[in-house]
């Protein structure tokens, strides 16, 4: 967000030594009350003047709450001014059928997102958030159409969607959208693109603040939208037209670019640290040799991000929205 010309004010909800795609880390999380005393803080020096919030992880339920409680106070500050905040919500729960946050912070993102004008959940959260279990891509748009009509939500993306369909080539992933209209009906799009056989932490925080960015750009480029509440296009506006879709794109030009490059020097990389631990171990394929290897293996997969600022800047966009 830095690099792409956003003044950042960082609230971390954790602090961890490292990213626990290790499965090992030493830190703390933060509670509510610091959450909520480190908002006075910039409250008081008059520092609150956000235009965009983006929450990602939030590890418990009264924690998530001062969050919202945050979010909850800029929103009402700026409703004599419609467009003049937009929160993007990223609601952090689980992926791949697995919850990786405590059971009662399901329910206190369900009574946010309502608040919320973008959220970004993967397949897994939106079946979690709209109560509908997705197999295939008409339960998808039944998702969504849940997420527009019961909460109000103006604008959604749902990544990392893994669903076969006719038109969906082989080792392919999609990211599915959709801006809600004037009566709450769903504008939806998706973008297919190739899927990276490698495993990699921290694309979902990646993608939120590529979003918060971009989506930004993409109304700024629009005249008058962003004087809109929640930055809603016309009813007029077609899904492959709206600011959303074009966001989309753009972001996940800069993902594939960028996780490409990262996954080029990982094979030789772990092929080297393999070589040094079996020698360190005698080669005898214990734990601690399989530990030391997983470890440098995560090492090797940390997304390159300032080596490609290019990438993150001015990337080519090759994967197109299609509707629904």
């Amino acid at each position: 967000m830095q690099l792409l010309g956003c003044d950042v004010a960082a609230l971390n909800t954790v602090q961890f030594s490292n990213h626990t795609g290790y499965r090992q880390w030493t830190g703390s999380k933060v509670s509510s009350e610091e959450i909520t005393e480190l908002y006075r803080g910039l409250k008081q020096s008059y520092l609150d003047d956000f235009d965009m919030m983006l929450s990602g992880y939030v590890p418990g339920a009264p924690a998530l709450e001062a969050v919202g409680r945050v979010a909850g106070e800029l929103k009402e500050r700026a409703e004599t001014k419609p467009g003049s905040f937009f929160w993007v919500l990223d609601p952090v729960m689980g992926d791949n059928g697995n919850l990786y946050v405590t059971q009662d912070v399901v329910p206190v993102y369900r009574g946010l997102i309502e608040r919320a004008d973008l959220i970004l959940p993967n397949q897994f959260e939106a079946e979690l958030l709209s109560e509908v279990k997705i197999v295939d891509m008409s339960s998808l748009g039944r998702a969504i159409d849940v997420l527009h009509e019961r909460y109000g939500v103006p604008h959604i993306v749902i990544t990392s969607v893994s669903l076969s369909h006719p038109d969906h080539p082989d080792s392919s992933l999609s990211v599915v959208g959709s801006s809600m209209t004037s009566d709450r009906r769903s504008r939806a799009f998706k973008i297919v693109f190739p899927s990276i056989d490698c495993y990699f932490s921290g694309t979902g925080d990646m993608f939120a603040a590529l979003m918060v960015v971009r989506m930004r750009e993409a109304v700024c480029a629009t005249p008058g939208l962003q004087e809109k509440t929640s930055w809603l296009s016309d009813d007029s506006v077609d899904a492959l037209d709206l600011p959303l879709a074009k966001a989309a794109e753009k972001v996940l030009a800069t993902m594939h670019e960028v996780l490409t490059k990262t996954a080029e020097g990982i094979e030789e990389t772990v092929k080297k640290a393999r070589e040094g631990v079996a020698r360190e171990t005698n080669g005898d394929g214990n734990k601690d040799e399989q530990k030391k290897t997983h470890l440098l293996k995560s090492k090797a997969a940390e997304l390159k991000l300032v080596r490609h600022v290019d990438s993150l800047r001015s990337p080519t966009v090759e994967f197109r929205a299609r509707k629904m």
